[in-house]
C-alpha cells in the first residue's frame, strides 16, 4: 500500500517515509452531512452478495506487503487515527486523566527523534469517554486540540427510555463533548422498522448540535450483512456523520466484511448526495498489523481522502501499545516488553 510522493524525513539512521494523501481537502473543510429524506425504495433494494463480500475481506490481509519505512510510516497514521478510549466499569478521574496524558503524547519521544519525527505533532484523534468523564476528560485535554468524545444513549444496549438518551447527549454536550457516539436500537433494524431508525438517529443528530454523531450499529448484534448495508444508508439518510461498527461489548466486533459492507453504504451515499461520511471500525483491533489491513480496506474502498481523521478512527485502546512496540522494533531492531509502552 503506497501513496503518491510521500513526504521523507531523514535521521542518521533511517529514511522515514509518511504518507501524505494526495488531493486531500483540508481537515474541516468538508460540509457536514445534512441528512435526506428518508428512501425507503432505496433502502429496500440494498442487496449483499455475502460469499463475494468474504472472498473480498479474506484477500485484504494478503494482498498488501508494507515494510520497513512504509510500514513505520503507516503505523504512524494510524495512531493519529485513534479515538483512544476507556470504556470500563472501573474508569477514575485518575486513569481517564492518565490516558489523556497518553493521547497528547502516544509515541514516546526516543522513538519520534530516532524515526526524525519529533516535530510532527504525532497526536490521536480523539479520547473516547463515559459521560461522568466527559469534564475530567475535556479539563486534562485543555489546549491539545483533541476533541472528547462520549458515548451516549444508554450505551451499549440503547434501550434506556428515549428522553433520557436525548438528556444524556444534551449533557455530554453541555460538558464539552465535540463529538456523541450513539447507539441505535438494534431492534429497529432486526424488524425492518426503518422509518423508527430514521427518527431515532434524526432526534439525535439534533440534541448534538454542533457536536458531531457517530452512529453505532451494534453489528455483531444484527442478523445480516444486508441488515448492516441498510441499517448504514438510514443512519446517514437521517444525518449522520460517522458510521461505526460496534460497541466492543459485542461477541462479535469489527470484523473486515462488515466494514466492506459500510465503506460500499458511504461511496454509495457520497455517489447518491455529494456528502463525505466517516467510518469507525471499533472493537477487537488490538494488534497493529490489523490497523494496516483496516488502511488498506479503506484506501482501496474509497481512497486517500479517507485516511485523516475527520473521516477515519479506528476505535481502539490496546492497539496503540502493539503499534509502539512494532516502532521501537524498527529503530531498534528488537522486540520491547509491553511494559515499556503503558497506556495509562
Amino acid at each position: 500500500m503506497t501513496t503518491t510522493e510521500p513526504r521523507a524525513v531523514r535521521s542518521a539512521r533511517h529514511t522515514f517515509a509518511y504518507p501524505e494523501p494526495g488531493g486531500a481537502a483540508p481537515i474541516g473543510l468538508l460540509p457536514r452531512n445534512p441528512g435526506m429524506p428518508l428512501d425507503l425504495a432505496w433502502v429496500r433494494d440494498t442487496r449483499v452478495n455475502r460469499s463475494a463480500v468474504e472472498r473480498r475481506a479474506a484477500t485484504i490481509p494478503t494482498r498488501r506487503s508494507i515494510k520497513t519505512a512504509w510500514q513505520a510510516g503507516w503505523l504512524l497514521r494510524a495512531i493519529t487515527l485513534m479515538d483512544l478510549t476507556t470504556l470500563q466499569g472501573d474508569d477514575t478521574e485518575g486513569r481517564v486523566r492518565r490516558l489523556c496524558a497518553k493521547a497528547r503524547h502516544p509515541v514516546r519521544r526516543d522513538l519520534l527523534e530516532a524515526l526524525g519525527m519529533q516535530d510532527a505533532s504525532i497526536m490521536v484523534a480523539a479520547v473516547c469517554v463515559y459521560h461522568a468523564f466527559v469534564k475530567t476528560a475535556v479539563d486534562a485535554l485543555d489546549g491539545s486540540g483533541i476533541p472528547v468524545a462520549a458515548v451516549s444513549t444508554g450505551f451499549p444496549a440503547g434501550l434506556t427510555p428515549f428522553k433520557a438518551r436525548l438528556a444524556e447527549i444534551a449533557a455530554s454536550v453541555a460538558d464539552g463533548a465535540e463529538e456523541i457516539d450513539i447507539v441505535i436500537t438494534r431492534a429497529h433494524v432486526l424488524t425492518g422498522n426503518w422509518q423508527a431508525l430514521y427518527d431515532e438517529v434524526r432526534a439525535f443528530r439534533d440534541a448534538c448540535g454542533h457536536a458531531h454523531l457517530k452512529a453505532i450499529l451494534g453489528t455483531g448484534e444484527l442478523a445480516t450483512l444486508r441488515d448492516v448495508g441498510r441499517a448504514s444508508k438510514v443512519a446517514m439518510m437521517a444525518g449522520a456523520d460517522f458510521i461505526k461498527t460496534s460497541t466492543g461489548k459485542e461477541s462479535v466486533n469489527a470484523i473486515l466484511p462488515v466494514g466492506l459492507v459500510m465503506a460500499r453504504a458511504i461511496r454509495d451515499y457520497r455517489e447518491r448526495t455529494g456528502f463525505y461520511i466517516g467510518f469507525k471500525p471499533a472493537g477487537g483491533i488490538r494488534k497493529a498489523k490489523e490497523s494496516l489491513d483496516w488502511l488498506a480496506m479503506m484506501k482501496d474502498e474509497l481512497g486517500d481522502r479517507w485516511l485523516r481523521p475527520d473521516l477515519f478512527r479506528f476505535g481502539a485502546s490496546s492497539m496503540l501499545g502493539d503499534i509502539e512496540r512494532q516502532l521501537e522494533h524498527y529503530v531498534t531492531g528488537r522486540y520491547s516488553a509491553a511494559h515499556r509502552h503503558p497506556l495509562a
